[in-house]
């Protein structure tokens, strides 16, 4: 696929479909910035590329039938295995109504193009009869985003949802069909102390070493952002234990928080697994644009994606971010659903075939994807 700008539009080539016009909708803040990655393009007619279907299988907590997709299908991760883009989307089932009430499974779809979808009929993570049942039951597993080590292992971080509180946990594979659930992300930390916190959304940090986007470490460390209503950090030493950085105070270190006046007026959740570039760590984020303080350029309640930029020595250390969203709602399937206002919830990020794949949930209620052609910001010596 070859993007060129071509009058203010984008022409592009993608799945068969050649020279199709796109508006550039870009912010011109985003084209000034150097170290933004980008333009993320939708293809044209290939959206959404995963929507609810009525697939079942056999609960085994409920102990009977189920139809685990039949009502949304939303925020994806996605990885490479194998030559194909693997996406694992979060699925709801019809068993009450209203955002967070229904129970969350994590579907598996595989793609040789990034578009076309082939589907399992069951879900790969969900609740189970297990050690672990009291931290996702009834709720549910939730919000994935997945990342892979030089040797093929596959590591997802969740959102463990029993309808009481919403926490972090670890789940490991090396097929991304059968994983092994780990716990609580921050179970052991500190003796403990964040056991219970609330918490969700992780994004590890990664680097492209050949063709493959794979975990990197800081100082002997792996490294990741977490955090929705600010952006934090988290430390391990085997991916499965993770330890959150602290301030001078022993509390949780805040490496960015939301504005007044922009589209994350209201949350600054953490996106896919963070990039390390030649210009720095980008790390790319959800906004919520909500109540008096918003940005008045985009709808109330809308969540949109932004960028920010950490130090590759400091990882911790923000350098540079974006006033105004790289990423909008703005095809109707964005704009209706479960969340009305507007959502491009962004979690998955794919390289395959010298290009970045960007998965989104679609106002938690399908899945779509973004293409970018230009990737020579992410290739590190």
């Amino acid at each position: 696929m070859k993007l060129k700008l071509i009058i203010g539009t984008i022409m592009v080539s993608v799945c068969g479909l050649t020279d199709i016009p796109f508006l550039d909708t870009t912010p011109k803040e985003t084209q000034d910035k150097h170290w933004v990655l980008g333009p993320f393009v939708r293809p044209d007619g290939a959206n959404p590329v995963i929507s609810p279907q009525p697939a079942e299988f056999h609960c085994p907590m409920q102990k009977q039938p189920v139809k685990w997709e039949e009502s949304d299908t939303f925020n994806p991760a996605a990885t490479v295995k194998d030559g194909k883009i693997v996406v694992l989307y979060r699925a709801e089932d019809r068993s009450a109504q209203g955002i967070g009430k229904r129970t969350s499974r994590i579907g598996y779809a595989e793609s040789k193009d990034g578009v076309a979808m082939t589907r399992l009929d069951a879900p790969v993570l969900f609740p189970a009869d297990d050690e672990f049942a009291d931290l996702d039951n009834p709720g549910g597993c939730e919000d994935p985003r997945v990342a892979m080590t030089e040797d093929g292992l596959y590591v997802m971080l969740y959102t463990a949802w029993n309808r009481k509180k919403a926490r972090l946990s670890v789940a490991t594979s090396r097929d991304l069909k059968n994983w092994t659930k780990h716990g609580l992300a921050f179970g052991k930390a500190y003796d403990g102390r964040f056991a219970n916190l609330f918490c969700k959304s992780a994004s590890v940090l990664t680097k492209l070493k050949g063709s493959k986007l794979v975990i990197d470490k800081v100082d002997g460390k792996y490294f990741m952002y977490w955090g929705e209503y600010a952006v934090y950090a988290a430390t391990s030493d085997n991916l499965i234990d993770w330890y959150p950085v602290l301030d001078e105070k022993n509390e949780l270190k805040k490496l960015a928080l939301p504005r007044k006046g922009h589209f994350d007026c209201q949350m600054t959740e953490c996106g896919p697994p963070a990039i390390r570039t030649k210009n720095g760590i980008v790390l790319l984020y959800n906004g919520k644009n909500a109540g008096k303080d918003r940005d008045m350029d985009y709808p109330a309640g809308a969540y949109c994606a932004g960028q920010m930029l950490f130090d590759n020595d400091d990882p911790c250390k923000l350098l540079d971010r974006l006033d105004k969203p790289f990423f909008v709602p703005e095809a109707p399937f964005e704009k209706s659903g479960q969340y009305k206002d507007g959502t491009v919830f962004i979690e998955g990020l794919a390289y395959h075939r010298k290009k970045l794949y960007l998965y989104y949930g679609c106002a938690d209620s399908q899945v779509a994807v973004a293409v970018c052609d230009d990737v020579k910001k992410i290739k590190v010596k």
